[in-house]
């Protein structure tokens, strides 16, 4: 298990261009499972759970083949269904959350789909059930009861119906889309997620011959079709690297421009954290985040203190919470920050506390962060990376530091980030890699 070795306390300069989203890509790889066809993707991040989707893409027969460094052919020709069945599928599909978007399009082009208990983050309860009673409606027979190694989906033909989603679940979502676009009649989808990467996905979908409308709005139709074409698609840059890098500059007291950031797939995004008090300059599509010494938190008309919690889009991705409680433990001002989806997602603050930041947790949900406004650093310490975007924010905080601090535990921080080591000391950070 790797693990990095940070000096902090030195400010970077330069420019730092975001890979490829890892949400979309997991969602687009799986798509190409949808037709026999050619199926050319762009900018698809190195990364390790992108990698692991890849390996287990191939292993079910996709034909692969790596055309540059981040550009991918998949060919869907013959897929092995048996393969379904094995111990190496159980353990290669249970060892990313994403796998668990294969059962829509092989449920809807083979009418079979297993999958084991998928893996990821420990971050709290990650429920799979918008994904099960969505393929349910529309025709899928599920056989699943405590102690099974898989859960079985299997239908002869999936029929379009309507259906209100008990949760505005993105990887359901897509997965309920994918199994749409080749099902029989009309699908209609009310409180579906709309996160630029399901409108991503339907965009690819609808290149391929799909039949889908309302894109962009919690309420999606499909018209099914009886198969899709290839395609060739480009993934966007990922907004939540792209956020890391804005509070990374803003914690450094950095000088940081963010290349080619697709500004009008942010959102609320850069808004967000302006409310922290960081200045933001758009050129162009890029930011440039000039070098700050202070930042302060804006209150609320009223007086009353900053609340800034996840929503579905158009509010605030939940994945940037963890990076914007760091930032706010060196901003001028208060912050309550609400984690709603996962409950265990905060607890990764007794780390921030050891290295000297003022953080009250108040629930699993909770946290008050009083800002120490620059005056203070935050103390070197050892730590542990309990998942993607923890490990990231534990990665800001160390290079804030005074002193030397080791994080344990990469690989999770490697799931989600390119490289992040070698771009970042690329613009002056010390990060050094120790592979044990």
């Amino acid at each position: 298990m790797s693990t990095f070795e940070i000096t902090g306390g030195t400010r970077l300069k330069g420019e730092l261009h975001p890979q490829g989203a890892k949400n979309e890509a997991l969602q687009v790889l799986c798509a190409t499972l949808l037709t026999s066809e050619k199926v050319r993707i762009h900018n698809i991040p190195n990364i390790l759970d992108v990698n692991r989707l890849i390996e287990l893409l191939t292993s079910l027969g996709v034909n692969v083949t790596q055309e540059t460094k981040n550009t991918y052919c998949f060919e869907a020709k013959e897929i092995d269904l048996e393969y379904l069945n094995s111990d190496e599928f159980a353990k290669k599909g249970s060892s990313l959350r994403g796998s668990i978007m294969i059962i829509g399009p092989l449920l809807a082009r083979f009418g079979k789909a297993y999958i084991p208990k998928p893996g990821g983050d420990k971050i709290g309860r990650r429920r799979l059930d918008t994904h099960f009673i969505g393929l349910q409606k529309l025709g899928a027979d599920l056989k699943y009861k405590q102690g099974d190694k898989f859960y079985k989906l299997e239908t002869p033909r999936l029929k379009g119906t309507y259906m209100l989603l008990d949760e505005a679940s993105v990887t359901g979502t897509a997965n309920i889309i994918m199994a749409s676009v080749l099902a029989e009649g009309k699908t209609t989808i009310y409180n579906a997620a709309c996160e630029p990467y399901i409108q991503q996905l339907c965009r690819m979908l609808n290149s391929m011959g799909a039949k889908i409308t309302g894109i962009g709005s919690n309420l999606i139709y499909v018209e099914g079709v009886k198969a899709l074409s290839g395609c060739e698609h480009r993934v966007l840059p990922d907004m939540i690297e792209i956020g890391s890098f804005i509070g990374l500059a803003a914690m450094t007291k950095s000088e940081i421009t963010i290349k080619n950031v697709a500004y009008k797939e942010l959102g609320v995004i850069p808004d967000t954290f302006k409310k922290l008090g960081i200045k933001l300059e758009i050129i162009g599509d890029d930011i440039y985040i000039p070098q700050q010494e202070n930042y302060a938190i804006e209150n609320f008309m009223d007086g009353s203190i900053l609340t800034i919690a996840d929503a579905p889009w158009p509010g605030l991705t939940p994945d940037l919470l963890s990076i914007i409680l760091v930032v706010a433990t060196q901003a001028k001002g208060s912050v309550l920050i609400h984690q709603k989806m996962f409950e265990s997602r905060l607890f990764f603050t007794d780390k921030l506390i050891d290295m000297g930041a003022q953080i009250i947790l108040c629930d699993p949900h909770r946290a008050t962060v009083i800002g120490l406004n620059q005056e203070t650093q935050l103390r070197a310490t050892k730590m542990v990376s309990p998942d993607i975007r923890a490990g990231v924010s534990l990665l800001i905080a160390a290079l804030s530091a005074e002193g030397t601090s080791t994080i344990q535990n990469i690989d999770q921080i490697d799931r989600g980030y390119e490289n992040v080591d070698l771009r970042l000391n690329a613009i002056g950070a010390k990060i050094r890699r120790i592979d044990n």
